[in-house]
């Protein structure tokens, strides 16, 4: 996957606005974990929804920062759960559609910090293992 940086939508780059007043977490920050919520959301979003260009635009080295390579692994093994073979620009642009949804996720959810306790895994909840 190779892109400088990544340039949001119009609606996303208002939505980090946002969010960053109401929590004080960075533009960056709140791409991560938006993308993280994306990723574990079953359906597959079109890159095209977020295909119109707004101003903000943030430098990969600053977005993705020393975990750059645990992204593009995610990002990898995510389309390729989905069935998609893509690579270059193509990963790129689906990378892009899991960050914008997940900002647009994140944005429902938190309304201030205390709200991102409901980011969290619930504790109560056991994961399913291989054994059983």
């Amino acid at each position: 996957m190779n892109f400088r940086r990544m340039r949001f939508t119009e609606d996303i780059s208002k939505k980090l606005g946002l969010l960053k007043g109401r929590t004080g977490i960075t533009p960056n920050i709140l791409c991560r974990i938006g993308f993280c919520m994306s990723v574990e959301t079953p359906s597959i979003p079109d890159p095209n929804e977020f295909d119109e260009y707004g101003d903000r635009e943030i430098d990969r080295p600053v977005l993705l920062g020393t975990y750059d390579p645990l992204f593009v692994a995610m990002i990898k093994e995510r389309c390729k759960r989905d069935g998609l073979n893509v690579e270059g620009d193509e990963l790129y642009e689906h990378f892009r559609a899991h960050v914008h949804r997940g900002v647009a996720l994140v944005y429902k959810r938190v309304k201030d910090i205390p709200d991102l306790k409901h980011l969290m895994p619930d504790p109560e909840r056991v994961p399913e293992t291989a054994d059983e």
